[in-house]
């Protein structure tokens, strides 16, 4: 059933994405006044097709579920074929050089300009997310060398606002594409009747932001993560280790065996690792100080023995709502799409030049099973992931590759220079190491896409 969850919401992604590229390649071409003879979602043999409209435009759906294409009049595809003087004013070839680039552009165009209205849409509805808020690092990491403590809240990066989880460890990957070091402004409560704020800074070196693997848990390796809820304990079952050591719904973990337990998480892995084992509690109880020592029962799970106290351990996270009015809605989304765009082809450089590890490049696999992963949540995070997947189509598109929107706008761009159009052969010598390219790409991609789906 999950299989199917993730290849329907990655059909329906790519479906999406492609139906609207092409619609902006469609829709310009015929501004322009260019016959279009084919709209296809899909590549290959044709399996079904309709035609439509005064030109008798022919709407299919091909064999092949990846890509599209909008077919338009063109002699060179029909060179034996004499056309009318009025299909020869529609011809593709036969219209200026500016209107060519305005056709080919309009796909990738329409990708960035469908980014921007689901990100606006999302921002106005309001977007709820993880608070910026970090737990207590471990002491070998980087963050608890510059200072991090736990329940600390990021507010800013370099000056730069933190709005939530997603938008620190955005401006983080920025920050490490441009080998610059990040100064977290830090907000924390302070403890005790008197209240208040403390403010503080952390700086992450330059040097711990490296960008060669950006798609693993990038910031969890400089020991940010998420601060998690106190170890509350909610039902607990009869029978179990912890009902039997006396723990009631409610009881807060506070130390074990003198060690102070930082969370819920802590407290559930401190508890697995240690089966038949016997641990002291000090725990808070209508607020008594409490002492309580339970030995977790040992089970086997996977082949290892792990310790099982059967309670209920809240592991909340502490939630923002990002919402802003229609207008700075757009100016942001905008802003977003901008900023993932440049970040991309940055990215791209730095593996070209060796500086990336090339393992940051991912394919249709991850692609789908990042797909799968955002549909479960919800549709708020699905949502999300189309739009960046359509930043990343309209940036890869744009790239000066033959055979893509980005080479033939190079062409194009050579035909302004010069004032003559690039030569057949050069074109078909461009096609032809185009092709070769996008396989190279497309085999390095699968390759890592199975590399981490097998680790």
């Amino acid at each position: 059933m999950s299989f199917l969850q993730t290849l329907l919401a990655f059909m329906v992604a790519l479906g999406s994405l492609v139906i609207i590229h092409e619609l902006g390649h469609y829709s310009v071409a015929r501004l322009c006044g260019v016959k279009v003879l084919r709209f296809s979602v899909g590549m290959g043999k044709v399996i079904y097709s309709r035609k439509f409209g005064p030109d008798q435009t022919e709407w299919a759906v091909s064999i092949l579920p990846l890509g599209g294409y909008v077919k338009m009049l063109d002699k060179r595809e029909q060179p034996d074929v004499q056309l009318s003087a009025e299909d020869l004013k529609r011809e593709f070839t036969n219209q200026s050089v500016w209107r060519r680039i305005a056709i080919v552009a309009a796909g990738p165009a329409a990708n960035f300009l469908m980014a921007i209205l689901i990100f606006a849409g999302l921002y106005v509805y309001g977007v709820p997310e993880p608070a910026a808020r970090l737990r207590a690092p471990a002491e070998q990491t980087v963050a608890f060398q510059a200072g991090v403590r736990g329940g600390e809240l990021v507010t800013a990066i370099n000056g730069k606002p933190v709005q939530g989880w997603s938008d620190l460890r955005w401006q983080l990957v920025q920050l490490s594409i441009e080998k610059t070091s990040a100064k977290l402004e830090l907000e924390r409560a302070n403890a005790g009747p008197s209240g208040g704020k403390r403010f503080s800074t952390a700086t992450i070196p330059s040097s711990a932001l490296g960008a060669d693997d950006l798609e693993g848990d990038f910031v969890g390796k400089l020991g940010l993560a998420l601060a998690r809820s106190q170890a509350t304990l909610g039902h607990v079952e009869s029978g179990g280790a912890g009902q039997q050591a006396g723990l009631q719904p409610g009881d807060r973990i506070l130390a074990a065996d003198g060690k102070a337990i930082a969370d819920g998480d802590a407290f559930v892995n401190l508890v697995r690792a240690s089966p038949a084992m016997a641990l002291n509690l000090t725990l808070l109880r209508a607020g008594e100080q409490l002492s309580v020592n339970v030995t977790p029962a040992s089970i086997v799970r996977d082949g290892k023995a792990i310790g099982q106290i059967k309670v209920e351990i809240a592991s909340g996270i502490e939630m923002v709502t990002l919402r802003a009015a229609p207008l700075q809605a757009v100016s942001q989304a905008v802003v977003r799409t901008w900023d993932s765009a440049i970040l991309q082809l940055k990215m791209l450089g730095k593996v070209i030049t060796g500086e990336a590890s090339i393992k940051n490049i991912s394919g249709p696999i991850t692609i789908a099973d990042y797909a799968g992963q955002t549909a479960r949540i919800g549709l708020i995070t699905y949502l999300g992931f189309i739009a960046a997947i359509s930043i990343g189509l309209g940036v890869m598109n744009l790239l000066p590759i033959p055979v893509l929107d980005g080479g033939l706008l190079m062409y194009y761009s050579v035909e302004v220079l010069t004032g003559r159009p690039v030569s057949e052969r050069v074109g078909q010598l461009g096609q032809r190491l185009g092709i070769g390219l996008l396989m190279t790409l497309m085999m390095v991609a699968v390759f890592n896409d199975i590399v981490r789906l097998v680790s």
